[in-house]
């Protein structure tokens, strides 16, 4: 259940990027909402603000604007409220917009991008507080399954610089020039409704958070369509603004078991349980170091319960569903 307000502020639009929305999907956002909004609603964009029932004053933030705010009694995960927001809002280009990333520069770019031919989606640049390009986050490769054992027995932190990652990560990625990308960061991404009607949505399986963009990304390029980078459109961008707030060890076995679901819905039997065996053996070996080395006795039985989540799937073959539920 979702209670639906509409608040008016008495901010001037800097320019008219009309026909297009935006939504920003909320939880305990309040610290950076202000600035997200401020530049949002100065688009001249309709703007959505979905709200998973945060704890602390994001609604009230969010109702000092000129925005549609959907206040969830629950949180239903990330993808739920991406597709709330999609339904409230009749554009045909929609923005998606971490409520951490603050638009600098008009998003007219994206919306040309999009209406292209066979184009379905477009994304900008993320920068940091010193307006350096987040490299390895804005812009990846969609993940293998030797990209997820690398990650998962911890390769990629022994050995940031391997051939695996970097290439996942895009590490030889031009940001100053436009380009088709295969995975931009669901922080600054147009999608074309249509498209999106065509795909069903996010998949709201992916609860309640991670991967589910990877997975719409994968779809998209599944469907032939092109996803485009644009370098004249940034957004300035903290990262991570809403999942921090998890506990430490939800957010263990959140990750853990998108990335399973993803694993299982994309990848091939034995590719499936290649994952598999990497991710129990990795948080076996993070277990130990958790538990033994730093104390944390909470994240180690979360690891634990990843453990048994991966061993599930591994025992009861491939295509097994992944259900998180159940291990919390």
């Amino acid at each position: 259940m979702a209670a639906v307000f509409f608040s008016n502020g008495g901010r001037v639009r800097l320019t008219q990027a009309t026909g297009i929305g935006i939504v920003v999907i909320t939880y305990n956002s309040a610290r950076d909402l202000g600035p997200c909004l401020d530049a949002a609603v100065a688009t001249g964009a309709e703007v959505v603000v979905v709200d998973n029932a945060s704890a602390d004053a994001t609604r009230e933030v969010a109702a000092r604007y000129p925005v549609r705010l959907i206040s969830n009694r629950s949180n239903l995960g990330f993808a739920a409220a991406v597709n709330q927001g999609f339904r409230a809002i009749d554009c045909e280009y929609v923005l998606l917009l971490n409520p951490d990333a603050v638009l600098q520069t008009s998003i007219e770019p994206l919306r040309r991008l999009c209406g292209q031919a066979n184009a379905a989606a477009a994304a900008g640049r993320l920068t940091g507080e010193d307006g350096v390009a987040q490299t390895g986050f804005s812009i990846r490769r969609l993940p293998t399954p030797v990209a997820f054992a690398f990650e998962a027995l911890l390769l990629n932190r022994l050995w940031p610089g391997n051939p695996v990652n970097w290439h996942y990560r895009c590490m030889d990625f031009d940001y100053g020039r436009l380009a088709r990308v295969e995975q931009p960061a669901g922080a600054l991404l147009m999608v074309r409704r249509s498209v999106w009607e065509r795909l069903g949505g996010f998949d709201e399986t992916f609860c309640p958070v991670w991967f589910e963009d990877v997975d719409f990304c994968r779809r998209l390029k599944d469907s032939g369509a092109d996803v485009w980078y644009s370098p004249d459109v940034v957004a300035r961008h903290s990262g991570g603004s809403s999942v921090q707030r998890l506990r430490p060890d939800l957010r263990q076995v959140y990750w853990y078991a998108s990335l399973l679901r993803y694993t299982v819905k994309h990848f091939r039997p034995w590719a499936q349980r290649w994952v598999f065996v990497a991710v129990m053996f990795g948080c076996l070996l993070r277990m130990t170091g958790v538990l033994f080395v730093r104390g944390r006795f909470q994240e180690s039985c979360a690891l634990g319960k990843v453990v048994r989540l991966a061993g599930r799937c591994l025992f009861r073959g491939p295509g097994t569903g992944v259900e998180v539920s159940s291990f919390l």
